[in-house]
């Protein structure tokens, strides 16, 4: 088990227009530099287009800055295309592209320049994607069972090939799902079982852990935690700002992942205009509180967590991505990330 003591770390998505002065910036300031995902410098840049060109019968609109599946004719020949590399296991082919994640170019660069310890990268999860990206009449493609499967493999491959490249670089490598969508588990917007869902998950998590990194998985609003917690992730990503009382229902299957080694990764650090009236201090506190409250509820419930057992399995985060912000407001998050980051760790 890695011990993270309050490492900071950041989503991906920011609201700047050029990568390589962040880049330098944000590995200067945190101890996990993640790559940043640029979505107003272009739409390819969004976090579901730039894992799309490598994907069967898929088409992009620049018009309307989308992609969308085209099922209309026979899409034969393009799932054989796909399939060719992920038979041969051919990573290589899944590489990003810099006119779809310059960011990730520039961080890469920066880390080769520098020392450390810790990258991350990330990629969008398949339910998200499967659940987003539509075919021409506007069905989830996630519903496809063959386009379904694709989305999973893809993922999978391109978190295998950022991981060797990362690990070029820097030793440990945390590789995190983006998966937002997850937010509406469970109501009638997602015809997807339990079951369906965790063994997506765990089929990018496995290809994760198959290259030596560590997996996580982000979702910024409150979901049915017990799903997540019941795949194979190391990191469960949450925004501890919003919702860390929800994650206090699920004492027992939070029990369950602390056993086997999981880790939290705090979204304790508002990723809005919030952050001007909050201190480094003060979101220590927050954290704190909120963590002996799911302690509190969990003893209630008889089940056994101890507020130290958190300190060795945190980081901490922005509560969500910094893409729809303020170059101003997501600079300050990531002042005022670093700083509470040093006050946890002060203990």
């Amino acid at each position: 088990m890695t011990n993270f003591n309050f490492l900071t770390a950041h989503v991906g998505s920011v609201p700047h227009l050029e990568a390589g002065q962040l880049s330098t910036r944000l590995n200067d300031l945190l101890d996990v530099p993640a790559w940043p995902q640029l979505p107003r410098r272009s739409f390819r840049e969004n976090m579901y287009v730039q894992y799309s060109p490598l994907l069967p019968a898929v088409y992009e609109d620049t018009a309307q800055e989308k992609v969308y599946f085209d099922t209309h004719g026979d899409i034969t020949d393009a799932l054989e295309a796909f399939y060719t590399p992920v038979v041969a296991d051919d990573v290589k082919a899944f590489a990003l592209r810099p006119e779809y994640a310059a960011g990730f170019f520039s961080m890469l660069e920066t880390l080769r320049l520098t020392k450390g310890e810790w990258a991350k990268g990330q990629v969008t999860g398949p339910v998200s994607f499967g659940l987003t990206v539509t075919d021409q009449d506007l069905r989830a493609s996630l519903y496809n069972e063959l386009l379904a499967d694709a989305i999973i493999k893809n993922m999978a491959m391109n978190a295998r090939w950022q991981i060797r490249q990362l690990k070029s670089v820097r030793p440990n490598v945390i590789l995190f799902l983006d998966e937002p969508y997850l937010a509406a588990f469970g109501s009638a917007f997602i015809s997807l079982s339990r079951e369906q869902t965790i063994a997506y998950l765990d089929e990018v998590f496995d290809a994760i852990h198959a290259e030596g990194g560590i997996a996580g998985i982000h979702c910024c609003a409150n979901t049915d935690w017990s799903v997540l917690l019941a795949t194979k992730v190391d990191i469960l990503n949450l925004d501890a700002y919003g919702f860390i009382e929800n994650l206090a229902l699920y004492p027992a299957e939070l029990r369950l992942f602390l056993d086997r080694g999981g880790s939290a990764c705090w979204g304790i650090v508002p990723n809005n205009e919030q952050i001007l009236n909050e201190t480094p201090q003060g979101l220590a506190d927050r954290l704190r509180n909120g963590i002996k409250l799911i302690v509190e509820k969990a003893a209630a419930r008889g089940v056994t967590i101890k507020a130290e057992e958190f300190a060795s399995r945190s980081l901490i985060a922005p509560a969500c991505g910094l893409g729809s912000t303020s170059i101003e407001v997501a600079d300050r998050v990531f002042e005022v990330l670093a700083e509470t980051g040093n006050v946890l760790k002060r203990g």
